[in-house]
């Protein structure tokens, strides 16, 4: 059975950093694309970012460019996606997705995760 799930959500204050991670069994990550994305109250889901299968091309969404990075370790069939001088903004459910290439639109994503919160407040 495919499943993604993801862990490293919290609450954290303005400034902070938080690493979600997204593990994978029933498949072998190795060979696909992980993305994440977000979705908070009211708002439109939001791509953040993508990894690549093929040579670990990463992609990021401008709004976090430089506070977020994301990696994979393929030996742990594990992507992360380290968060750092989160904001308010930043405030969504976090999920990872898993396809042969990144998207831009998430319907592109054949397997998707349940999802971790992230919270950023003071």
């Amino acid at each position: 059975q495919v499943q993604l799930v993801e862990s490293g959500g919290g609450l954290v204050h303005p400034g902070g950093s938080l690493r979600l991670s997204c593990a994978a069994s029933g498949f072998t990550l190795d060979y696909y694309a992980i993305g994440w994305f977000r979705q908070a109250p009211g708002k439109e889901r939001e791509g953040v970012s993508c990894i690549s299968s093929s040579d670990g091309s990463t992609y990021y969404a401008d709004s976090v460019k430089g506070r977020f990075t994301i990696s994979r370790d393929n030996a742990k069939n594990t992507v992360y996606l380290q968060m750092n001088s989160l904001k308010p903004e930043d405030t969504a459910v976090y999920y990872c997705t898993a396809d042969r290439h990144c998207h831009v639109r998430g319907s592109d994503y054949d397997y998707w995760g349940q999802g971790t919160q992230v919270t950023v407040s003071s």
